[in-house]
């Protein structure tokens, strides 16, 4: 076996174990946070294709994120819709505003890009603490997201619902491995390799990274809706720049570009900052400095500690 396929093996074992264990725990405080674990690596994977697949630095993914959880809860509660309709219309929701997004961010490129995407998510954040409070409830948030009501299941249950976001979280894996491998992913790898070249072969490349962008929109507005309801709790705090940051760190601390690394980095992400909360207050810069010398000595972040930089994502299984 080589190094690469026994990379592959360990970090599948660590996602494996990561999902079935917490089923035979009987400690509620690890399952809500595996059960964390999995909505924000929903995000970091759908980060990633926009990020480490297609090589756009975004800070606007907060609004979709938050915006997902919001038009969750707005249907559920004000209008009695049910929770997987209201889940594909945060995903619907998700994608419309990253089409939004994008036809003013993908005007630029690079850097402008990222400061685009940021202003505009920030004028989202902005929209939903004041102008919007009528509908978002302002910097109070909405209380009392429900959960689903299906099959009779009592999903208020924590390991009930914790069950929910497995086999959506495995839905959304499953479809993201297909398009990465899919010619669709090859092109977007083609593009972040040489954008030029890709236009010359043919390739669209706008429409592409449009494409790119919706798809990474649903997938972060159905996370959005499943933490809202996991935390029965939406505020704009989801909104904020800050929320993009952090499905950056995550993404980059386990490796982008990779399927499954943004998963580990997630992981990684959470299990630090329930242990440093609890020993400092200042847990947010000793995170920050961890972050740091991960990106100084793991260049290509946890993955990379199974496969070189070259071996990255060739098939959409790593």
């Amino acid at each position: 076996m080589t190094r690469r396929a026994m990379g592959q093996t360990v970090m599948v074992l660590i996602i494996a174990a990561m999902i079935i264990v917490p089923f035979f725990l009987p400690s509620e405080q690890w399952l809500n946070l595996v059960s964390l674990i999995l909505i924000w690596a929903l995000f970091a994977i759908g980060f990633d294709l926009v990020f480490g697949v297609t090589g756009m630095l975004s800070f606007g993914h907060a609004a979709l994120f938050g915006t997902g959880g919001y038009t969750l809860t707005v249907l559920m509660l004000s209008y009695q819709i049910g929770f997987l309709p209201g889940l594909i219309a945060a995903a619907l929701t998700g994608a419309l505003l990253a089409f939004g997004l994008g036809l003013f961010a993908l005007r630029v490129s690079g850097l402008f890009f990222a400061l685009l995407t940021l202003a505009l998510a920030q004028m989202m954040y902005i929209l939903a603490s004041n102008k919007l409070r009528a509908l978002t409830g302002g910097l109070d948030g909405i209380p009392g997201v429900p959960r689903p009501d299906l099959f009779g299941i009592d999903f208020y249950e924590n390991r009930n619902y914790y069950g929910f976001i497995v086999v959506v979280f495995l839905i959304g894996l499953a479809i993201m491995a297909l398009l990465r491998a899919s010619p669709f992913g090859r092109a977007l790898r083609a593009i972040q390799a040489n954008d030029t070249r890709a236009a010359q072969l043919g390739y669209n490349v706008h429409a592409l990274r449009q494409s790119a962008f919706v798809v990474s929109g649903a997938y972060a507005g159905v996370a959005g809706a499943l933490l809202a309801s996991l935390m029965f709790y939406i505020s704009p705090q989801m909104l904020h720049w800050s929320t993009s940051g952090d499905v950056l760190i995550m993404t980059v601390l386990g490796g982008k570009g990779t399927l499954l690394g943004p998963i580990l980095g997630v992981a990684v992400f959470e299990l630090l900052k329930e242990e440093l909360s609890r020993a400092t207050q200042y847990w947010y810069g000793i995170l920050g400095l961890i972050f740091i010398f991960a990106t100084i000595f793991l260049r290509n972040g946890i993955a990379g500690l199974f496969h070189g930089q070259d071996d990255r994502d060739d098939g959409g299984s790593s």
